[in-house]
């Protein structure tokens, strides 16, 4: 019997990204029925190309009087792109706002995270993981998604992400690589050098800069990435770096920034140097290489066990505090990770091997071990190259 489903995406692109692998689950147990997406206009745009979805909603009001009743409006258009009330509404986004929505739609089932107060709302609520005093505890999204997938009927799906690209994107890309003068054959690499989440995500510009011009010194190209948001940012980073083949997405003559255009040309890469952002995970999900330079998060949140992916950490007793600013200050998480270390592991990086070791500091290959999700530990030993002390 075909039934009714709507989806509510995570609101953060690389969250989405990770909630893949339990898309593609509702797809598979739901193959005969309408599934309608909801979610902010970026995370729609990443997803697009995917055929797992039948129609979307947009959503995501800034304003603080609309943001007090969309939750109204999305049940309305909820029950009119479905042609009804859905029969199942599944909830990877954690907030109020989503929850009533989805109260409020009429969904005879409501599955997702028992968080800010809305288990009231939710007909299956999934109990959040907390350690022994209650706190939350810091536990791989992916998984927390599959287990929502899994609490609405649909079968296991493993923690591969996928992502799509359109004719557009493709073509996107073809144009960067002509105008940037990438002949065929050449090696790219990516550089993101920006977060979304906030200032303490980010590592010195200047030694992004620094590994860019040794990189393309070697004879590969360099293409910095970065949305609208982050252009300055990464025309400055160009500048910095001084080399012919060091270029950006952002420079005047290249196609208009777009996530699309980002999909495309990072699916080329042969390996994405990146903060802990949104490129990281699409890189991940087009199984390209990538080193992350992790600060003021918690690695566990955001681990996908990807076996080509490098996670480097420098150790300071005051993280990872997830703040978007640096409270103290020092934002000593990031720089402490010095240039040497980085460029040694991206060069071992695209040789084909994966470092596992590093002194005074931890270099984590896939980082949790999905067998024993509880303990979420991180892998630790030493390679060449050095963290500041």
């Amino acid at each position: 019997m075909a039934e009714r489903v709507v989806v509510f995406l995570p609101g953060w692109i690389g969250d989405a990204v990770m909630a893949t692998p339990a898309l593609r689950a509702i797809r598979q147990r739901f193959a005969n029925s309408r599934i309608s997406w909801v979610a902010k206009p970026g995370v729609l745009n990443a997803l697009q190309g995917s055929h797992w979805n039948d129609g979307t909603i947009s959503s995501g009001n800034k304003s603080a009087i609309t943001k007090l009743f969309e939750p109204f409006s999305l049940a309305r258009k909820i029950r009119k792109e479905l042609g009804g009330k859905p029969d199942v509404a599944v909830l990877f986004s954690n907030s109020m706002r989503t929850g009533l929505a989805a109260y409020l739609s009429g969904a005879s089932k409501r599955v997702g995270q028992a968080l800010h107060g809305r288990r009231i709302l939710l007909t299956d609520p999934i109990e959040p993981k907390r350690d022994q005093a209650g706190n939350l505890r810091p536990f791989p999204i992916i998984e927390v998604y599959n287990e929502i997938a899994r609490a609405a009927g649909c079968p296991e799906s493993g923690l591969k992400m996928e992502l799509f690209t359109t004719r557009s994107d493709e073509a996107g890309a073809a144009e960067v690589w002509s105008v940037a003068g990438f002949r065929p054959g050449l090696r790219v690499i990516g550089i993101h050098a920006g977060a979304a989440f906030g200032a303490a995500k980010l590592w010195p510009i200047e030694r992004f800069a620094e590994v860019a011009n040794k990189l393309a010194t070697q004879g590969n190209g360099v293409i910095v990435l970065g949305g609208p948001a982050e252009a300055s940012q990464a025309i400055d980073l160009v500048a910095r770096a001084n080399h012919p083949m060091v270029r950006a997405l952002a420079e005047p003559g290249m196609p208009g920034l777009s996530l699309g255009l980002v999909k495309g040309v990072t699916r080329r890469l042969a390996l994405l140097l990146t903060t802990d952002s949104g490129p990281r995970h699409i890189a991940c999900a087009f199984d390209r290489p990538v080193v992350t330079l992790y600060g003021p998060t918690h690695i566990a949140w955001t681990e996908t066990w990807q076996k080509n992916a490098v996670h480097i950490t420098a150790p300071v007793a005051c993280g990872p505090c997830q703040k978007r600013v640096c409270p103290l200050g020092h934002h000593d998480c990031m720089k402490k990770i010095e240039t040497p270390l980085v460029f040694d592991i991206v060069c071992q990086m695209l040789d084909g091997e994966v470092p596992v070791m590093a002194p005074k500091g931890m270099v984590g290959v896939r980082g949790c071990d999905p067998a024993r999700p509880n303990t979420i530990p991180l892998v630790t030993n030493s390679i060449p190259g050095r963290l500041s002390a």
